[in-house]
């Protein structure tokens, strides 16, 4: 984890921010929710269940570590 103050989202939802972060070193590029998924599924530290991937996108969408424009994900710096 980055920061040292406590996480402010479940621990498999930071985790995915983690992993989804870690696939890219440009935070303008873009990423469909079904690579997003696979992504995630694809990693052995995230549990195998699609709904969990789904669950993980939304959480990360509604608290801002994720922003969508015209159906493509984009990661976006929670530290700023």
């Amino acid at each position: 984890m980055r920061r040292n103050e406590p996480r402010s989202l479940p621990g498999c939802v930071e985790d995915a921010y983690d992993i989804l972060a870690s696939q890219t070193t440009d935070r303008q590029a873009e990423f469909s929710h079904e690579r997003a998924q696979e992504l995630l599924l694809a990693n052995e530290a995230f549990p195998d269940e699609p709904a969990d991937a789904k669950y993980a996108i939304e959480h990360l969408l509604n608290y801002g570590w994720l922003y969508e424009v015209e159906n493509k994900l984009r990661i976006t710096d929670p530290e700023h």
